[in-house]
């Protein structure tokens, strides 16, 4: 059973940087031909895709938050983590980690419980 564990601050000034990490257990972040996942859920508002890292290491993103965001992974640590840059109270949102079997989000299967990030001064 494939369990993920999104962990990082909850409060984040504006203008300032969004840092989560996902602790993926019960299966690697580099086994074939999965792709790792950040959404998120804003108040008010559906479902976000964010963006991806592939099993193989690539990345693909959202071409509307791509210039604000970068996902990397430890795979020693079987982790993978988010940055978000120059937030703003817009970013308020659950995110949630999740495994993809696809490169776009269409296709998610496990997911991590989730993580309330509010954007305030």
């Amino acid at each position: 059973q494939v369990q993920l564990q999104e962990s990082g601050p909850g409060l984040v000034k504006p203008s300032q940087t969004l840092s989560l990490t996902c602790t993926v257990s019960g299966g690697s972040i580099t086994t074939n031909y999965y792709y790792w996942a950040w959404v998120r859920l804003s108040p008010g508002k559906v479902l976000e895709w964010m963006g991806a890292i592939a099993y193989a290491g690539n990345t693909i993103y959202s071409p509307s938050l791509k210039s604000r965001t970068s996902i990397s992974r430890d795979t020693s640590k079987n982790q993978f983590t988010l940055q978000l840059t120059s937030v703003t109270p817009e970013d308020t949102a659950v995110y949630y980690c999740a495994r993809d079997l696809t490169s776009i989000g269409t296709m998610l299967d496990y997911w991590g419980q989730g993580t309330q990030v509010t954007v305030s001064s």
